[in-house]
């Protein structure tokens, strides 16, 4: 049963610019974040929009995944509470291989980060937007999740900042960016990271 995904990742956490989990000190067996976050915690929506994407001969192309993450304290120390949210406009067959990717059961990176997941909450299905324009992502579940980001521009005044060859879950280049509205709301958490840290950037996975 082999599968592969392309497309374009973005988060938007509650660390001050800039994250210290993503450059700082990793546990070397795992090569997980061991900074602590600068709230003491993390919580961030990791939102997956596929551009191309097979599960055993189920297409994938142009669905959005949004998984909402707490971290209780270092990344490496685990015991993660995981919310995912799949996209309404799948059909059930493609739910269904959604579901084995970002629930880590079909292996892959999210087979690792599974690893240090101490609870899932059930998927929800929701009409999930995802839209880039320029140097701003934006991602919306009505009611629950209210994303947009912006790239850092870079010494050129054009471009965004590129961060390159970073261990993190989902990218190895990665543009620093700022969120301009980063509600949510479900499960009993509420956050707003207007003005926290953010990335995005391409992923290429297959298992």
């Amino acid at each position: 049963m082999g599968w592969s995904l392309r497309g374009e990742y973005v988060e938007n956490c509650n660390c001050d610019l800039f994250c210290p989990c993503l450059l700082g000190p990793r546990d070397p067996l795992r090569a997980l974040p061991m900074a602590t976050p600068t709230a003491g915690h993390c919580d961030l929506p990791a939102v997956f929009h596929v551009e191309a994407g097979i599960f055993d001969g189920v297409p994938l192309d142009g669905l959005t995944v949004a998984l909402a993450i707490h971290i209780p304290g270092r990344m490496a120390d685990g015991d993660w509470r995981v919310a995912p949210y799949l996209p309404a406009d799948a059909s059930d067959a493609q739910r269904h291989a959604l579901s084995a990717i970002f629930l880590g059961r079909a292996g892959g990176p999210m087979a690792r980060v599974a690893a240090m997941v101490g609870e899932w909450y059930p998927p929800r299905v929701a009409p999930i937007t995802y839209r880039a324009a320029d140097h701003r992502r934006f991602v919306e579940i009505p009611g629950v999740l209210s994303l947009e980001v912006e790239g850092v521009t870079g010494a050129d005044g054009v471009t965004e900042i590129w961060i390159r060859n970073v261990k993190h879950l989902a990218c190895r280049t990665m543009a620093s960016a700022v969120g301009r509205r980063g509600a949510y709301q479900d499960h009993g958490r509420s956050w707003n990271h207007a003005g926290k840290n953010a990335h995005y950037g391409p992923f290429d996975w297959a298992a």
